[in-house]
């Protein structure tokens, strides 16, 4: 049963602290808490659960994100979480709770169910919703400014400004406006690193271990058959022991692992005829498709000597994982989703998520249009680097008027190369800025290192971690306004992006 909470709202000074005060209304969580429209998924979060008047009461939209939130703000665990929670009054307000309580308010197997119910999709829309609102009281702000400058020019227009206006005014497309930066990176999964004979070993354990099971109702009435276990571990570990193992070596260890697990397959095969799967569990059936898949991914490049095949394997647990080949220097191959972002004025928007290597430039034309879509206009520059400045993108920023960072085709004049120059190295210093962005993930909230096992849950927790950022930005704009207002303090801008 889920009961809408629209109209339950405290407010920070009605939350009931027992040891007495009041909360105190600029702390950071009190203001994230109004930041927030958690009314604005609460249909589509109880959608999500059974439809029933009976049982106990769900857990509100505003527990669920807000627990999402915390964790991924500061970097806990499922346990933490809860543990921080129920010792904090203010995480408490935060995620919706009238008064301050002792006891935990859920347990912490619940945060995979929250997970589960706020999908990416969700998430991704609540983030956006947060990003127009904002960029869209910027613009009505600019717009207040441009009038007040307005109003103290008590010149005449001239004949030229308003012909110009009219020409404007008259044409039905708006004008391109802003600029809209684009790349990908990699959210690497939390495995660990992939090796052909690692993963033949893990799944001949795996195998024997679901032997045992299929076994266990015929014991003292039929012999196991033999799976060697004994010699097929010490055969790994002659190998997997050495520094530097020769390829000739690797390959005879990879050709006898490769054998034990299709004999233990076969095995597997007999059994289920005298026994039955059912006997098994969810997650140990799932392995045994899962090995049956790798073992004819590596039986497939061991024939062929191939290091690569489509849709490939590289962890028994996470079968959704795969290797993205990114060329970087510290690690060439990342193992886990690909994710296409765009950058507009400091605020950070899903494009794309894919755990399959793809050409990020295809997603140019798709991130334009959305940027339409948004804001009514198509953006005045798209900068991104060089994978995205193919002949098909080039054309289609002609034809819509935008201009695409980068050197044009052909060889220019001296005098436009100089301007190109120029242009590039600024279009190089503003791009920096979504670098920035990905860094800023990766070593403050989470996104270097995904600890979500699903597909599903690991999609969500990514999508919360752009969430983050971007009320954070929010949040640190806040108080430069704050500052800027009340104080008459100008500061630098850059340190908020």
């Amino acid at each position: 049963m889920y009961k809408m909470t629209e109209n339950q709202l405290v407010l920070p000074e009605d939350f009931f602290l027992p040891f007495g005060g009041k909360l105190n209304k600029e702390n950071r969580w009190v203001v994230l808490a109004n930041l927030i429209p958690w009314w604005q998924f609460e249909e589509a979060y109880a959608n999500t659960m059974k439809r029933s008047s009976r049982g106990q009461q769900a857990f509100s939209v505003r527990m669920a994100l807000g627990a999402l939130y915390i964790q991924q703000r500061k970097g806990l665990s499922d346990r933490d979480t809860v543990e921080e929670i129920t010792e904090n009054p203010y995480l408490q307000y935060f995620i919706g709770l009238p008064e301050f309580q002792e006891e935990a308010p859920f347990n912490p197997s619940m945060m995979t169910h929250f997970r589960k119910r706020l999908d990416a999709d969700m998430i991704n829309q609540l983030n956006e919703a947060i990003v127009m609102e904002e960029l869209a009281g910027q613009s009505r702000e600019d717009d207040d400014d441009q009038d007040d400058d307005s109003d103290d020019n008590d010149d005449p227009p001239s004949e030229n400004t308003s012909s110009e206006s009219a020409d404007t005014q008259s044409d039905d497309q708006p004008a391109n406006q802003g600029k809209l930066l684009l790349d990908a990176t990699c959210t690497p999964a939390d495995i660990a690193y992939p090796t052909d004979l690692g993963l033949l070993n893990e799944a001949r354990e795996k195998l024997e271990h679901i032997i045992d099971v299929l076994h266990a109702p015929h014991r003292g009435k039929k012999k196991k058959p033999r799976t060697y276990r004994q010699k097929a571990r010490k055969a790994y570990l002659s190998v997997a022991k050495q520094r530097k193992p020769k390829a000739k070596k690797m390959r005879k260890a990879i050709g006898k692992q490769l054998g034990f697990v299709e004999r233990d397959l076969k095995i597997v095969s007999s059994l289920k005829e005298e026994s039955s799967l059912s006997l098994l569990t969810r997650q140990e059936y799932k392995q045994l498709l899962v090995i049956s898949e790798l073992c004819r991914q590596q039986r497939d490049m061991y024939d062929k000597r191939s290091k690569r095949i489509d849709d490939r394997i590289v962890s028994i647990s996470q079968p959704h994982v795969r290797p993205i080949v990114r060329g970087k220097a510290k690690a060439g191959t990342e193992f886990g989703a690909k994710v296409s972002v765009s950058l507009v004025n400091g605020y950070a928007l899903m494009e794309n998520l894919d755990w399959d290597n793809y050409n990020e430039g295809t997603t140019l034309q798709k991130s334009a249009e959305r940027y339409k879509s948004r804001f009514g206009h198509y953006p005045e520059a798209i900068l991104a680097d060089q994978i995205y400045r193919n002949r098909e993108n080039r054309q289609y920023c002609k034809e819509k008027g935008i201009r695409l960072s980068g050197p044009a085709l052909g060889r220019p004049s001296k005098e436009k190369a100089q301007i190109q120059k120029q242009l590039a190295k600024q279009d190089a210093a503003e791009r920096n800025e979504i670098e920035g962005k990905f860094g800023e993930g990766k070593r403050h909230y989470g996104m270097g290192l995904i600890f979500a096992r699903l597909q599903q849950t690991s999609e969500t927790v990514i999508s919360i971690q752009l969430l983050v950022m971007n009320l954070e930005r929010r949040l640190r704009l806040l108080f430069y306004y704050f500052f800027q207002r009340f104080f008459g303090i100008s500061v630098e801008l850059k340190w908020a992006v």
